[in-house]
């Protein structure tokens, strides 16, 4: 079942399925995205440089698997595009960490051409096996209306 812009409840809060991030997804990431920087290339690196154990996942990464991650709810959203994304990377996330992605309706914008449709945005924390928030921010997408 399709859920149109009418449909979508502010206030509404739904948390995706769980994935852990390995060694592989970050040196896949590297590979794609050509971000070879030391901090997620280079153990000894990393240790020699900075306050953590082990290389870290690209924050791209984790907000690329935190998408990936989308609750079943949103997946049945009318999505038209996906307008606009913004996040703050609060803490490291290591190989092996577990992530998960809480969605919160923020606001919903009806548009001035067609109030069937309209923006709505998503505050987004993606967490890791603690609890801990790892990223913060939003997300707003166009939402159609029922055809």
């Amino acid at each position: 079942m399709e859920i149109v812009f009418k449909d979508i409840e502010e206030g509404a809060v739904f948390v995706s399925a769980g994935r852990t991030v390995t060694e592989a997804d970050i040196v896949n990431f590297a590979g794609l995205s050509g971000d070879f920087n030391p901090l997620h290339m280079d153990e000894e690196w990393v240790r020699a440089n900075t306050k953590f154990p082990t290389r870290i996942a690209h924050g791209l990464l984790v907000h690329s698997i935190g998408e990936g991650l989308n609750c079943s709810e949103l997946t049945h959203w009318k999505i038209l595009a996906f307008l606009e994304t913004q996040r703050r990377m609060l803490l490291p996330v290591l190989p092996g960490d577990r992530i998960s992605q809480k969605y919160r309706v923020a606001s919903k914008t009806p548009s001035s051409k067609d109030a069937s449709r309209g923006v709505v945005e998503v505050e987004v924390a993606i967490t890791n096996q603690r609890g801990e928030v790892v990223q913060e921010g939003y997300n707003k997408y166009l939402i159609g209306g029922e055809a």
